[in-house]
């Protein structure tokens, strides 16, 4: 127990009052950031299905292409279609979280004229493959931002219910402990002064009346 006297009474008091509104800013920022979360899930959830729609029409087409072609001409198109694709992450903040976005220098989708093989040898499912999964790649990375975004968010709302279950089962309930004790033994000190003043004062009107008892005269007959 700190020292029991009315200065740490109040300063415990204080202590409990700023917990208090500190419970109340963590919540309701967590509040605000799991509507974030919602929000921003929403989309995600519909990307990400929209994206495995993508990705099975382009393994069909694919399949249908080495079927037809054979797995070394498909090899030897994958060779020569391959590039460096520059990419930059750009910061953002919502609510005090920040999270990275990454965003295309140039375009995803090429003309066939840019593959670099010829393009009259090749089939119509070899080109639909290949412009399936450039489409792809081209709708991952705003889904890659989602993911990191609600990665954040989650994480961030997972450390903000951590410091409230602190507060609230730890930090809050030993305060009021303490301010109990204080105050009881505040209150049982208040009860031993007024009975001590009591009884001195009992003494004192005592002794003023032996001494009035010893001051009287007696008559003498």
């Amino acid at each position: 127990m700190n020292n029991p006297n009315r200065t740490t009474l109040l300063q415990l008091k204080e202590k409990v009052r700023a917990v208090g509104e500190s419970l109340a800013i963590l919540k309701a920022r967590r509040q605000a950031l799991v509507a974030e979360l919602l929000q921003t899930a929403r989309p995600f959830l519909r990307s990400r299905q929209a994206l495995r729609e993508r990705y099975a029409g382009a393994l069909a087409e694919l399949a249908i292409t080495r079927a037809l072609e054979g797995e070394p001409v498909v090899a030897a198109m994958a060779e020569v279609t391959q590039r460096e694709f520059p990419v930059e992450l750009v910061e953002r903040n919502i609510l005090g979280v920040r999270y990275r976005e990454i965003q295309a220098k140039g375009p995803v989708r090429r003309p066939v004229e840019a593959r670099n093989y010829d393009f009259y040898r090749s089939t119509a499912h070899s080109e639909e493959a290949i412009d399936r999964f450039e489409q792809l790649a081209e709708a991952m990375l705003p889904l890659a931002a989602f993911e990191h975004k609600v990665k954040r968010l989650g994480e961030e709302i997972i450390r903000l219910s951590r410091k409230t279950r602190v507060l609230e089962e730890r930090v809050q309930p030993r305060l009021r402990r303490e301010i109990k004790a204080i105050a009881m033994y505040i209150a049982e000190r208040e009860r031993e002064e007024y009975f001590r003043l009591k009884r001195f004062k009992q003494r004192q009107a005592r002794g003023r009346g032996d001494d009035r008892g010893r001051g009287r005269r007696v008559p003498l007959r």
